[in-house]
């Protein structure tokens, strides 16, 4: 019984959002099949949604993060977002045809054909993160809809003004039995998670996942997990210090280092940590000479994470690490509540700290120190399977020993991040940093039913093969036939 307004109110929005999906699922199934025109149509229509409102979803990402580097969010979170619509749209029509697929012989020399038709599942529901809040929607959506599902799309409340726009502009583009958006906090997502969508894809934090599988496992509700984790950058025998070390610092500061594929850790070998070391300073200088009023440099998003990057740092203070703060033009980031953090460098470093323990999700980079290559291989591989993993270094088979030797859900070699870039290339964690995984045929593939089909030829197979009682001869022979090595 629901006495209190908050009650009420979450009662409300479990019923509203139920109302969503089964108007979404009604409109699905009277409309198959879902024709090719109309999956680029929805693509094209959600293409035109984020171009259209480019400025406003900028403003909107700034005022949500406190300041976002507007040429960041239109390179990541507008054009990145249009990037694999457009990708979609130009190789749907080849996704889409059957797979053919052979028979046993001697099936198909009597007239029978197999083949796997791709099918839409229905409705797909997104659950997106704070970090890349319009990418990280739209980009699979460029799968749901190629695939030819509807979707609905729960945002994150850590972004309000974000998910606000996304509510005003969706019904000037969209039906609401095609693409909804629902936004609210944690009673929200759970209400959301339990519903039985036929297609579940959740971007987040690993305990979060663990959260959201439990609540798809009662409605059988099939799940992509994409979690994060601890990448690591190993720096092999030979690798260009500065190539290195800018492209890391790169990738570390893009967003603040506020990314699922950011590289977390750096392996280095020990006589070249003072270097590499030098390096990453010299090249976060570079690209940000100052921080607190630079606009190509982005806030943490809210106090919580800010304090919690904060005490992470005295965690490893405390137990014998050693902190370099890259502040280039030595400004007082104390007396500024603008959330910018500098990058932060830590040495000597040990894992029973905090920041060996956890994805950092912030300019923080330990770096630590190995012997061999196999010495680096054994510290990645006594941690969880990260989402990325990141190798520098032109040696050949040391590159393939670190390749065969690690899991992780993706690698790019000599640089970091890019692997997510890459339309062709499936985007997805394994074990703790996620299940599953999306982007261009993978995407396709993920958010559709693959319908196995076989034709029968017309010459009365069963009794050929002895499978028609009474058996016999016949039987024995098919039987024979199947064990033979």
């Amino acid at each position: 019984m629901c006495n209190s307004p908050g009650d009420r109110v979450t009662t409300h929005r479990r019923e509203r959002v139920r109302h969503i999906l089964e108007a979404q699922r009604t409109a699905f199934m009277a409309e198959l099949p879902v024709s090719i025109a109309t999956r680029k149509d929805r693509l094209k229509r959600a293409a035109a949604m984020i171009r259209d409102h480019a400025d406003r979803f900028c403003d909107a990402l700034s005022e949500d993060f406190g300041h976002r580097s507007r040429e960041q969010s239109m390179l990541t979170d507008i054009a990145g977002s249009i990037a694999p619509i457009t990708h979609a749209i130009k190789h749907l029509e080849r996704w889409s045809k059957p797979d053919s697929r052979p028979v046993q012989f001697p099936l198909g020399l009597l007239g029978a054909r197999a083949w796997v038709e791709y099918q839409p599942k229905g409705v797909v529901g997104i659950i997106a993160p704070w970090n890349f809040p319009v990418n990280l929607i739209i980009s699979p959506l460029a799968g749901v809809f190629a695939a030819g599902n509807r979707a609905m799309v729960k945002t994150s409340e850590y972004t309000p003004v974000t998910a606000a726009l996304f509510e005003e502009v969706v019904g000037q583009y969209f039906d609401a039995t095609e693409l909804v958006f629902v936004s609210g906090g944690p009673d929200v997502g759970k209400a959301f998670a339990e519903l039985p969508f036929d297609h579940l894809l959740f971007t987040g934090a690993t305990a979060i996942g663990k959260h959201i599988l439990h609540a798809a496992a009662d409605n059988l509700t099939p799940v992509t997990l994409e979690l994060g984790g601890k990448s690591p950058v190993i720096v092999g025998a030979g690798a260009d210090v500065k190539q290195t070390t800018e492209r890391v610092a790169l990738g570390k500061m893009l967003n603040a280092g506020q990314i699922c594929l950011a590289p977390d850790y750096m392996l280095v070998p020990a006589s070249e940590e003072a270097r590499i070391v030098d390096g990453l300073k010299t090249a976060a200088t570079a690209m940000y000479p100052s921080l607190l009023a630079n606009p190509d440099y982005t806030s943490v998003v809210n106090d919580r994470h800010f304090q919690r990057l904060g005490d992470w740092l005295e965690d490893a203070r405390t137990k014998g690490a050693k902190v370099e703060i890259v502040n280039p033009a030595g400004e007082d980031f104390g007396a500024s509540n603008a959330r910018k953090m500098p990058l932060h460098i830590v040495t000597d470093v040990t894992d029973d700290m905090t920041l060996m323990q956890e994805e950092i999700f912030g300019p923080v980079l330990p770096v630590r120190r190995y012997s061999g290559i196999d010495d680096a291989i054994g510290q990645v591989n006594r941690r969880d399977r990260p989402l990325g993993l990141y190798y520098f270094g032109p040696d050949g088979e040391e590159r393939r020993r670190v390749l065969d030797r690690t899991i992780s859900g993706g690698v790019t070699v000599d640089d970091v991040v890019f692997h997510v870039s890459m339309e062709d290339l499936p985007f997805g964690g394994v074990g703790p940093s996620g299940m599953g995984s999306y982007h261009g045929l993978d995407g396709f593939r993920t958010f559709s039913h693959a319908k196995a089909v076989f034709k029968q030829a017309k010459i009365d197979v069963a009794k050929l093969a002895g499978l028609k009682p009474p058996y016999g001869a016949a039987t024995m022979k098919s039987v024979a036939r199947q064990m033979k090595g």
